[in-house]
């Protein structure tokens, strides 16, 4: 049995885009590049007019360039597990896979995360971003919102890290899937993931903390919402974009009363953190 991998470059802020588009027709296993992300499906399933459609759609907006190569039959969970190590931040937080060790007498929380093909993991820079501003807010009985929530990585933190009500939800139905599992994963008892779009989940009410680790363009249409959805005084702790699009950010959450907070950055990408205003 062989697979088909594509080894993909594209521009950063389409790339979750393109893998949740190539899930849907098929493809199986993703792993990120510095350029972009390698894709694999088996050999001869892949459906060629929908593989037309999709270079068609996103070839030109999202610079595609593609390698094609043939993988030989092998043991996909093993090198997977190979690839996948557990991170840290300082002695705050450890996440890992289930097939890793606990160091709970060595770590104040520990969050285990089996990715599949969601993002994730607290390996890319954006997820540590968040993870380090999350340990620096005060979460105790607060209300959050994790807006493309992916592994779910997120909303684990939260509920790690006091919050009474998380809501967390996604437009693909694999890091739904994946992300209950999660939850299930760490004992954590009523958080559900939904599917769907800030504008299209349940999400009543008004939340002390909004997240979203999601791409530049998707950011930029949604801040209002995000806004609306906000206590007086609320949070809102973005990432997804490159240090560069920081001002743009700014400047779209300043027509919504969001005064900026801090910055803080990881190999280019940036995370900024965001306060209500009357």
């Amino acid at each position: 049995m062989e697979y088909q991998e594509f080894n993909i470059t594209c521009t950063s802020e389409y790339k979750d885009i393109l893998i949740a588009e190539l899930a849907d027709i098929g493809f199986d296993s993703f792993l990120e590049t510095e350029t972009g992300f390698d894709a694999c499906i088996l050999s001869g399933t892949l459906d060629t007019s929908l593989w037309e459609n999709f270079l068609a759609q996103y070839e030109k907006p999202a610079q595609i360039k593609v390698n094609e190569r043939r993988l030989p039959k092998m043991n996909w969970n093993e090198e997977w597990e190979k690839n996948y190590d557990p991170i840290s931040l300082t002695d705050k937080v450890y996440v890992r896979a289930t097939f890793h060790p606990s160091r709970t007498d060595e770590f104040i929380h520990e969050i285990i995360i089996n990715p599949k093909m969601s993002f994730g993991t607290g390996h890319h820079a954006t997820t540590f971003l968040m993870l380090e501003w999350m340990l620096s807010l005060d979460l105790q009985a607060k209300k959050v919102m994790d807006a493309g929530s992916g592994t779910g990585i997120l909303a684990i933190m939260a509920k790690k890290l006091g919050a009474k009500e998380v809501i967390a939800f996604d437009i693909d139905e694999w890091s739904v899937e994946n992300g209950n599992e999660n939850f299930e994963i760490n004992g954590l008892t009523g958080l559900y993931m939904q599917k769907g779009s800030i504008t299209t989940v349940k999400a009543p009410g008004h939340y002390d903390l909004i997240l979203a680790n999601i791409n530049k363009n998707v950011l930029l249409d949604e801040i209002k919402t995000y806004s609306t959805k906000l206590t007086p005084a609320g949070q809102l702790l973005l990432s997804g974009f490159y240090e560069g699009d920081s001002e743009d950010i700014r400047r779209e959450a300043g027509l919504y009363n969001l005064k900026p907070v801090g910055q803080k950055t990881n190999h280019q990408w940036a995370a900024l953190l965001f306060t209500k205003t009357p």
